[in-house]
C-alpha cells in the first residue's frame, strides 16, 4: 500500500510535485556529501602525529628524526636534494655533520645530536653540496630545540671514587688521557647499518640526563642508559662498527667503545668480563662481554652511553630512530 502524501505534496500539482520531490533528493544527496567531507577532515586531525618530520623548500626534502629535538636527543637526517651531488655536508650546533650517500632511497643520511648544554631555540642545519658537475650548491633550514625535563637522585658509592687518593687520582688523570686519545680515533664514513639495538634485553633501572649526587657531595650528569641485569649477563653490539677500546679503566670499569662511523660512538661499561679487543670489527647483536658492577658502580648492571663529536647524547632515543 502506498504511503500517504504529505498535506503539502496532496496540495500541489503533479508537475510541481515531482519538482518538488527532485530538489528534495538533491538537497539529500548534498547533505550526505557534506557529511563524508567533515568525516574525512576529522580522520586526518585525529591522525597520530609521525615520529619523522619533513620540510621541502626550493627543491630540497628535508627530514628528522625524531620529530621534536630536545637537548641530549640524537637526531638523523635525511635529505633529498634539488639535483644529484657527489658529496653533501653539513654545520649544525658548531659541528661539522657527515653526510652519506645510501643507494636504495637514492638519499643522504647525516647522524648529528643536541647536547645537554643546548639551550632552547632555533637552530639552522647548513647544507653544502658538490653537483655531478662540479658546482657548489647550498641551503638552510632551521630547527627548534625544546628543553627536556630530567630528573635528580642521591646515590651512595665507595669514598675512593668521590675522594680519590693521589694514586687514584693519577690513575683516573691516565684514564683521560686514553679516552681523549681513542675519540680522536673515529672514522667519519658509515659502519652502522640498519636500526641500533639494546645491547640487552632487560628493564631500564637509570636514564640518560638524571642529576646525580654522590655522597651527598660529587655532583654529576648521568649520560647513559643503566640496564638492571645480573653479573654475567651477555651484552651485544647496538650495531657493526670497529671496536676502539676495550679495556679496565677507572670509573667505567672494564670498557668497550664501538665505533659506527660518521662521529658515532656506543659505550658499555662496569663489565665483568670483555670478550673483543681494540681494532676487532664487530656486527650487530654480536657478543662483545658480560655485565658486571666494576668501576663506579653501586651493583652489577650495564651502562650504555652514546657518544657524537663529543657529546653525549639519550641512547633511549637512538634506539627508537627508523634507519636504512
Amino acid at each position: 500500500m502506498r504511503a500517504p502524501e504529505s498535506h503539502l505534496d496532496a496540495a500541489l500539482p503533479s508537475g510541481r510535485l515531482t519538482r518538488v520531490h527532485s530538489a528534495r533528493r538533491l538537497c539529500r544527496a548534498l547533505a550526505l556529501l557534506l557529511l563524508a567531507v567533515q568525516t574525512l577532515a576529522a580522520c586526518a586531525k585525529s591522525k597520530p602525529a609521525s615520529t619523522t618530520s619533513k620540510s621541502n623548500a626550493k627543491g630540497w626534502a628535508v627530514q628528522w628524526q625524531p620529530s621534536k629535538l630536545v637537548n641530549g636527543s640524537p637526531v638523523v637526517f635525511e635529505v633529498a636534494p634539488p639535483t644529484r651531488l657527489t658529496t653533501l655536508s653539513a654545520k649544525w650546533l658548531e659541528h661539522d655533520v657527515s653526510f652519506v650517500f645510501d643507494a636504495v632511497t637514492r638519499n643522504w643520511y647525516g647522524i648529528a645530536g643536541v647536547s645537554l648544554e643546548t639551550h632552547p631555540g632555533a637552530y639552522a642545519l647548513e647544507l653544502k653540496g658538490t653537483t655531478s658537475r662540479g658546482s657548489d650548491i647550498s641551503f638552510v633550514r632551521k630547527f627548534t630545540v625544546s628543553p627536556a625535563k630530567y630528573p635528580s637522585v642521591a646515590v651512595s658509592v665507595a669514598k675512593k671514587f668521590t675522594e680519590p687518593s693521589p694514586e687514584q687520582l693519577e690513575k683516573i688523570r691516565q684514564d683521560k688521557t686514553v679516552k681523549q686519545d681513542v675519540f680522536h680515533q673515529t672514522d667519519p664514513k658509515r659502519e652502522w647499518t640498519g636500526k641500533f639495538r639494546p645491547p640487552v634485553d632487560a628493564r631500564i633501572s637509570d636514564v640518560f640526563g638524571t642529576r646525580r649526587t654522590f655522597n651527598g657531595k660529587v655532583q654529576s650528569m648521568h649520560q647513559g642508559l643503566d640496564y638492571a641485569v645480573p653479573q654475567g649477563t651477555p651484552i651485544s653490539a647496538a650495531n657493526s662498527g670497529t671496536v676502539l677500546l676495550a679495556s679496565p679503566l677507572y670509573f667505567e670499569g672494564n670498557c668497550v667503545v664501538i665505533d659506527h662511523g660518521q662521529g658515532l660512538l656506543t659505550l658499555y661499561l662496569h663489565m665483568s668480563e670483555i670478550k673483543v679487543k681494540a681494532g676487532d670489527r664487530v656486527e650487530s647483536g654480536q657478543e662483545i662481554g658480560l655485565s658486571g658492577g666494576t668501576g663506579r658502580a653501586t651493583g652489577p648492571h650495564l651502562h650504555m652511553a652514546v657518544r657524537w663529536e663529543g657529546v653525549y647524547l639519550n641512547p633511549a632515543t637512538l634506539l627508537t630512530l627508523k634507519l636504512p
